[in-house]
């Protein structure tokens, strides 16, 4: 011992020889879903096609670090995720063609002084880590160690484009894969509204976050993002992820939640409910004109029809309800006008979006490609319309300040129309009093 301090052991030899003998080997069996494999083998032949005789590079990335030696959990690159079916950190893929090989830092296991000094990596601190002929054959592809990829290589960002157009049309498996998200979100918003009334006795919108996480980490890798938990005031603020105050008995209560599953897929599901278990009439005015806003939009999602066209059809009901409530300063046809937009004050943001490995999926496309496209086959997407009555607003009266509303459901576009795959979850006022009580 130095100066009191203990000796470090990866300079003590005979430790060092020690660890490396006494150990049997333990399951390094992949975590790949099954499925996954294939459905990759499937994507990357569709970027070949799309990229003919381009070389891709792409990397699953690293977890960020949150402090000194302590990391946010990993997640792979969702483009990673698309061409190779798995999350490994700090690997990389190349493609040529159709062909791919990935490039995996070897596992720390006993043998490799790292095995039990490296905190972040190493197998003893860690667990079991599947070996590159481990992957090979999960996987199906090449494996190769990372140190043998040259440095010159780097990633082709020209090819993230076309991989977020590709990824807007969904094949079988990543439908099922999608559909399971949703099944599992709403088995979570059961278990969130069970918890309403302790969070009414003081455990907060905190206990509901907490509740809907846990039950996402149960049964998928966690929520697909940050878990939306308003209360009454809270509930306009679009983003409100704080989840640091009550659950008020006689306000509604905004959910916006997402089971991400084993595979990455997530879901985006919005209701918002009287915490209290009935709609006060005022709470109901709100929630009715944003349901009429959303059926609408459904109505308006099918093959044939541009993208945009959801949007419009729920702006345009919410404009007319509004200024039926004297809301709207100018006609509706100004504040529809693109010199107006005045009804956007109470709903800034879109009314949807697609959805699939990331939850606003495919944002590197083009404005051709996304607002300006068509709906086809496969697509998938949200329609989330709302309103936003902030407590602080003075251009409503009182008895709206602080009523935030948004109903949103996940869509799969189909030959016929389209399938809500969250219509599980009701969306008016009677059937979701109904839904709660049923509980």
């Amino acid at each position: 011992m130095r100066d009191g301090r203990p000796p470090r052991l990866s300079e003590i030899p005979a430790f060092a020889a020690y660890m490396n003998t006494g150990w049997g080997t333990p399951d390094r069996t992949p975590p790949v879903v099954p499925g996954a494999a294939e459905a990759a083998a499937a994507h990357r032949a569709r970027l070949a096609e799309a990229l003919p005789g381009r070389t891709v590079v792409l990397a699953a990335g690293q977890a960020p670090i949150r402090s000194n030696d302590m990391a946010y959990d990993f997640r792979a690159g969702s483009d990673f995720v698309w061409l190779t079916g798995c999350q490994i950190e700090n690997a990389v893929v190349v493609l040529e063609g159709a062909e791919a090989t990935l490039y995996l830092p070897p596992p720390a296991v006993p043998g490799d002084p790292a095995f039990f000094t490296d905190s972040r990596y190493g197998e003893l601190w860690v667990g079991a880590a599947p070996g590159l002929e481990d992957w090979a054959k999960a996987l199906g592809v090449r494996v190769r160690p990372l140190a043998e990829l040259s440095a010159e290589v780097t990633e082709d960002q020209e090819a993230r484009r076309a991989l977020a157009e590709l990824r807007m049309y969904k094949d079988d498996w990543e439908v099922g894969q999608l559909r399971e998200a949703v099944d599992r979100t709403v088995e979570g918003f059961a278990a969130v509204v069970g918890e309403i009334p302790a969070a009414v006795a003081g455990r907060g919108e905190r206990w509901l976050q907490g509740t809907f996480d846990r039950y996402a980490r149960a049964y998928g890798n966690g929520p697909g993002y940050p878990s939306i938990v308003g209360s009454g005031p809270h509930a306009p603020t679009l983003h409100w992820v704080r989840c640091d105050g009550p659950v008020l008995p006689g306000e509604l209560l905004l959910l916006d939640l997402g089971v991400e599953a084993a595979s990455c897929y997530t879901a985006d599901v919005t209701r918002t409910f009287p915490a209290s278990g009935h709609f006060t009439p005022a709470q109901r005015q709100v929630h009715d004109l944003v349901e009429r806003a959303h059926r609408a939009a459904l109505a308006a999602v099918a093959p044939g029809r541009r993208f945009s066209d959801f949007h419009h059809a729920a702006m345009e009901v919410v404009a007319h309800g509004l200024a039926d409530w004297g809301l709207l300063p100018v006609s509706v046809d100004e504040a529809l006008s693109d010199t107006g937009q005045h009804h956007r004050r109470y709903l800034v943001c879109g009314v949807g979006h697609h959805l699939g490995l990331d939850v606003h999926d495919c944002g590197r496309a083009s404005q051709e490609s996304y607002q300006d496209a068509v709906m086809a086959p496969g697509m998938v997407l949200t329609v989330e319309p709302g309103l936003y009555f902030h407590a602080h607003d003075l251009t409503v009266p009182p008895e709206l300040r602080g009523i935030g509303v948004r109903i949103e459901d996940d869509l799969l576009v189909t030959e016929q129309g389209a399938d809500v795959l969250s219509a599980a979850l009701p969306l008016d006022a009677d059937g979701l009093e109904k839904w709660m009580a049923a509980g």
